[in-house]
């Protein structure tokens, strides 16, 4: 992702890369995080930050971001399962911080989000796992080069989470596919080697709302979002499907979420900026650069 992502600068053009850069690096607080929609210092928030300056290619302030792991990583036992995904994903970003930490305590944690079916969930003791939680486990682990315990369990777990049209729902209790899941489920079976069928593409490309040429989360989702946008093409685009047929339109949708004061909108109703956002309008622009 953050190879296609480095592309989306290429789109953008330098002056509107200089805002994004500028936005971003307002974003950082006194101890090092880099805030949440409520202003806090925030370890998801923060690893959309280390992405998003990647993805431009500028210095990341390492320093003042491994202080803030380094408290974070104190807080061990409070952390839910996506900040502890988090902290993993930013640990392995900063050289720094991946060389002197033992990453093993976070990875035990997660574990403790292992579900009986062999996937995991966001919520602890859960029966069931979840796509994203699998997701998001994976990367843990495969961000510091290790490879995820029990991987049948989680081919188990998203095989039970699969429709019939070639997608996946996120969880048994809400099983309706959407393309976020989707993304999330094939990502993780490219990593298991195990197979995607041609339905699976069919199947995004019918979430593609043509009046806006973006990409709705379900197919009667009331409208279309840049992050099920961004994540419709990065999977398309690893499933080998073409993009040119609605490349222009996707354009027109993302620069109409664009802000000059350096960053991207989630939809046409969001009126507040964030980092994550940015770093998805970056990635959905990296794949359709030319």
């Amino acid at each position: 992702m953050l190879q296609v992502a480095r592309l989306g600068p290429s789109v953008l053009g330098e002056e509107a890369c200089q805002l994004i850069e500028k936005y971003i690096r307002n974003q950082q607080n006194n101890d090092g995080g880099f805030r949440d929609r409520d202003g806090k210092s925030d370890l998801y928030y923060t690893s959309f930050a280390i992405d998003a300056l990647t993805a431009l290619q500028v210095e990341i302030p390492e320093a003042s971001i491994c202080a803030y792991l380094e408290n974070e990583n104190k807080k061990l036992p409070d952390l839910d399962f996506v900040h502890l995904c988090c902290l993993a994903r930013s640990s392995s970003a900063l050289k720094e911080h991946r060389e002197t930490k033992n990453i093993q305590p976070v990875l035990d944690r997660i574990e403790q989000f292992r579900t009986p079916d062999g996937g995991y969930n966001q919520i602890t003791d859960y029966a069931t796992g979840s796509a994203y939680a699998c997701f998001l486990a994976w990367g843990a682990y495969s961000d510091h080069g290790i490879s995820v315990p029990n991987q049948s369990g989680i081919a188990d777990c998203l095989d039970s989470l699969a429709t019939t049209d070639g997608a996946w729902s996120n969880d048994v209790d809400f099983p309706v596919p959407n393309v976020p899941s989707t993304a999330a489920a094939v990502a993780v079976c490219r990593n298991l080697r195990r197979p995607v069928t041609d339905a699976t593409a069919k199947w995004i490309l019918s979430c593609h709302h043509p009046a806006s040429g973006a990409f709705l989360a379900f197919p009667d989702a009331p409208m279309p979002d840049l992050l099920t946008t961004a994540v419709a093409l990065h999977t398309l685009d690893a499933l080998q499907t073409p993009l040119e047929p609605i490349r222009e339109s996707c354009l027109d949708f993302i620069d109409s979420l664009w802000s000059a004061e350096g960053g991207f909108h989630g939809n046409w109703t969001d009126d507040q900026l964030d980092i994550e956002y940015t770093y998805y309008g970056l990635l959905a622009l990296g794949h359709l650069a030319v």
